[in-house]
């Protein structure tokens, strides 16, 4: 071998062994500062355990558990078959509510959306909805545009107190909110007055609540697969609906029809495809859902802590009679009738607070993002919930008691009461809420007395909070 070719046989063994040892010893990444937690079992995650405390009458304690061992700012556990950061208190609240669009974006999990969603709109879900549509939502559940339903909520809560509890010494609370609000979502949203109509509706949304925080399992007989079945139906009925309302629109009928369905046909982008009738279907779900769970839960509690604290009863009682006999015999509330119920209210936000009808939220990271020293990568889940603030006497000194003058002057700090969530992805129905909420209490509590039949009856989550014997409590008119 010539010289030559020696050398560029060494130069040759020199550059692999570099190469090698370059490889070998260069420095790795450091793996990311992920929040601290356990995810638990393959599949179902934590999802037994999240639902246990619930179930048990205190579901803050799968938080308070894991943010004392963990941290009180954001821990890593998995729900759902979902691996997720957890923010916790009021900074991990505003972080999350201001961040929309900058850091996370709306996202739900895949076994909610199975149970809620048409498959075949699965891709757009919360992406790419018409603008019109997105608009118009709000803009119909703003005080502005709910004002003029408020005489509407008046008569109905009046006509189901005067059928289901006049003339009868016990009433199941519960179960009496769910057809009265559910009876008037059918009328504001879609203009729905047969009674057999909003039945056939009411029966499959029962199934729907207690499947989508269950273990998304889809077995026969399980809380899930009752659940996916339950909105098959209901989505089903809606379309058939949606067609004949788009039917007799076509036709001159209800053109001046002021309902959320006769509105989305009329007004916005709607292109004619059934992808379109499939989108309205889900905004209207999505509504007929909070209406049949969450605001009537909020009734319930209000009502349960109505009659557990006379001496609350009898200040609500005063102010609302106040506006009663301000009212001719048959003159329905308004507007300015609502502004004045400001104690009234306060009863109703430490209701929500003590007993909140949501749990939380979920969201996805859109790009990797730091909060409190650890890094949470993108495409993470993030939830935010209100166990974190609702109960910590951090925020509410003496939690467990029932105090509405928590909400006296400026109320609670900044982003520790969250029942309605917060920032741009606030509840848009947290009006429709308080207005609904409002009415209903003063025609209850000027028309009765009420008293709790079970003084002690226990609050389970499932996953609204859910009196164990439906809130029975006693009647008696004031007369």
């Amino acid at each position: 071998m010539d010289l030559f070719s020696q050398s560029l046989l060494y130069l040759a063994i020199l550059y692999i062994s570099l190469s090698i040892l370059f490889l070998v010893f260069r420095k790795k990444p450091s793996p990311p500062n992920l929040p601290p937690g356990r995810r638990g079992w393959p599949l179902i995650g934590e999802s037994l355990e999240f639902v246990g405390t619930a179930k048990g009458g205190c579901p803050e304690k799968f938080i308070a558990d894991r943010t004392a061992k963990y941290s009180s700012e954001v821990f890593q556990t998995s729900l759902l078959g979902e691996n997720l950061a957890v923010f916790c208190g009021a900074l991990g609240n505003k972080f999350l509510f201001s961040g929309q669009n900058k850091y996370i974006t709306t996202w739900w999990p895949s076994s909610m959306k199975k149970v809620l969603v048409f498959p075949e709109t699965l891709e757009k879900f919360n992406k790419d909805d018409p603008k019109k549509m997105r608009s118009f939502l709000p803009e119909f559940l703003k005080p502005e545009a709910l004002q003029h339903y408020i005489p509407i909520m008046d008569s109905m809560a009046r006509d189901h107190l005067d059928t289901d509890w006049l003339r009868r010494e016990e009433v199941e609370v519960f179960p009496s909110a769910k057809n009265y609000t559910f009876s008037l979502a059918c009328r504001l949203f879609m203009n729905i007055k047969d009674p057999k109509i909003v039945s056939k509706f009411a029966d499959p949304f029962a199934c729907i609540a207690p499947g989508l925080t269950s273990v998304p399992i889809n077995l026969p007989g399980t809380p899930f697969s009752k659940a996916v079945e339950g909105g098959k139906q209901i989505r089903e009925e809606l379309l058939a609906i949606i067609r004949q309302r788009k039917k007799e629109l076509s036709e001159g009928k209800d053109a001046n029809a002021r309902d959320l369905l006769s509105r989305l046909l009329l007004e916005a982008d709607d292109d004619g495809s059934v992808f379109y009738e499939m989108e309205v279907s889900n905004k209207i779900i999505g509504l007929l859902i909070a209406s049949h769970d969450t605001t009537s839960t909020s009734i319930t509690v209000a009502v349960n802590f109505l009659a557990q604290f006379p001496d609350v009863f009898q200040r609500v009682y005063e102010e609302q009679m106040e506006i009663a006999k301000s009212k001719g015999p048959d003159e329905l509330l308004n507007w300015d009738d609502i502004q004045k119920m400001k104690y009234s209210w306060n009863v109703a936000c430490e209701s929500l607070r003590l007993c909140p009808p949501a749990q939380g939220a979920f969201r996805e990271a859109i790009t990797d993002f730091t909060f409190a020293g650890y890094t949470i990568p993108k495409g993470w889940k993030t939830f935010w919930t209100v166990y974190s603030t609702h109960k910590n006497p951090k925020y509410f000194p003496d939690p467990e008691k029932f105090d509405p003058s928590r909400f006296e002057g400026d109320g609670p700090a900044p982003f520790t009461y969250v029942p309605f969530g917060g920032g741009p992805r606030m509840c848009p129905g947290k009006e429709y809420a308080r207005l609904e909420l409002l009415v209903f209490i003063h025609n209850l509590v000027t028309r009765f007395k009420i008293e709790k039949a079970i003084p002690d009856e226990k609050i389970i989550y499932n996953p609204s909070p859910v009196p164990a014997n439906g809130l029975l409590i006693r009647l008696r008119t004031h007369n």
